[in-house]
C-alpha cells in the first residue's frame, strides 16, 4: 500500500497495550515497519532519538509524567520527526494545545485504518539532523 516499494518506519506511542498492538498489526499489514508500543512520553522521546522513525504516531494521553503533546514538542525540536496524533480526546483545549505543536495530522479514535495509513504514507521524510 505504501508505494514505490518504500517501507515507512513508524513509532507507535500508545499506553493502551491492546490498542497499540492492534495499530501495529494494522500498520504492518499495510507495509509499514511499526515499532513499539511505547507507553510514556519519556520513552517516546528516548526511542525517537535512537530509532529516528519517519513518523511518530502519538496518543495525547499517556502514562508517566510527560503527555503526548509535550513529548511531540520535544521530538520535533530535537529530531525534526513529524508527529501524527491519534487520540480519543476531543476536548477543545486539548485539541488546540496539540495543534499548537504543528503536527502532521490529528485523528480521533475510533479511526479509519486505511485513512491513517494514507496519511502516514504521505508524510514527508524526517529532516536529517
Amino acid at each position: 500500500m505504501i508505494g514505490q516499494g518504500e517501507t515507512r518506519n513508524i513509532l507507535v506511542v500508545e499506553d493502551e497495550f491492546i490498542i497499540a498492538c492492534d495499530i501495529i498489526q494494522g500498520l504492518t499489514r499495510r507495509g509499514f515497519s511499526a515499532h513499539g508500543p511505547v507507553a510514556t512520553g519519556e520513552e517516546a522521546v528516548s526511542l525517537s532519538g535512537r530509532l529516528k522513525p519517519d513518523v511518530v504516531l502519538m496518543d495525547i494521553r499517556l502514562a508517566g509524567a510527560m503527555d503526548g503533546v509535550d513529548a511531540a514538542a520535544v521530538i520535533e525540536r530535537l529530531y525534526a520527526i513529524p508527529v501524527v496524533y491519534l487520540t480519543a480526546s476531543s476536548e477543545r483545549a486539548t485539541i488546540e494545545r496539540a495543534m499548537a505543536t504543528h503536527p502532521l495530522g490529528l485523528m480521533l479514535k475510533p479511526f479509519d485504518a486505511d485513512r491513517l495509513a494514507e496519511m502516514l504514507a504521505a508524510a514527508p521524510r524526517r529532516k536529517e539532523s
